[in-house]
């Protein structure tokens, strides 16, 4: 027969595991050079973005673009970003430079997002735009692997340096994990972490020393401080 205090530490050291803290995910977007992509591995990163948007000042020519995903596809996600695109411009981008996940910062409906993911047989993030919680409760309309909470811009898609609020998400469950972003920077990453709980979290701008090209003691700050904000499974 067992000890009572014994069967209380066992069932105590389960719980515990259960409860195990993970440390956080990162996704650096605005990945342009191999120097960059290169820093963001070496550090842990979860996932490196790609934007594969002419209009953006972090857009990836498409040979480096192949090159990185040729030195890195095997050692974490890289993702091609792109905005309002034709299917065949995503499918073309994922099949010639090899991307590992896509992820769609416009307007694109639900449809074209089942498209993406049944076209290139990768997976597919789906930016929401947040201003208010409506946008939050909406973002369920999108049936991907992985929802991408960041600012609304008048007129941008991204990028703009600027957070969101973050409460919006605090009572937010769902099936489809949450990335979020948005002005995060070393200095709040543990904050947003704190509130949002979410599945990663991406930056950009807040590790740069100008638009497309990274600061690396940034990079490092900013994960430390996010790895250091280790939560518990939702």
């Amino acid at each position: 027969m067992s000890h009572p205090a014994l069967s209380w530490t066992r069932a105590r050291c389960r719980w515990v595991s259960s409860r195990t803290l993970r440390r956080m995910r990162v996704k650096i977007c605005g990945i342009t050079n191999l120097d960059d992509a290169a820093e963001a591995v070496l550090l842990g990163a979860w996932a490196i973005g790609l934007i594969h948007y002419d209009k953006s000042p972090r857009a990836c020519p498409a040979d480096e673009a192949a090159a990185i995903c040729a030195a890195y596809r095997r050692k974490c996600e890289v993702v091609g970003v792109f905005v309002n695109p034709e299917l065949e411009e995503v499918a073309k981008a994922v099949e010639g430079a090899g991307l590992t996940m896509v992820q769609l910062n416009g307007a694109e409906g639900p449809q074209f997002c089942a498209e993406v993911a049944r076209r290139t047989g990768v997976k597919v993030i789906k930016a929401i735009h947040v201003a208010s919680g409506a946008e939050v409760h909406g973002a369920e309309a999108f049936r991907t692997d992985f929802h991408l909470f960041d600012r609304r811009g008048k007129g941008l898609w991204g990028g703009t340096g600027e957070s969101f609020d973050w409460g919006l998400l605090r009572r937010h469950r769902s099936e489809i994990p949450a990335i979020v972003a948005g002005g995060l920077r070393p200095e709040n990453v543990a904050e947003a972490i704190a509130v949002t709980h979410p599945y990663a979290v991406d930056v950009a701008s807040g590790v740069e020393a100008e638009p497309g090209r990274k600061d690396h003691a940034a990079m490092a700050a900013f994960f430390e401080a996010a790895k250091g904000a280790s939560v518990t499974p939702a």
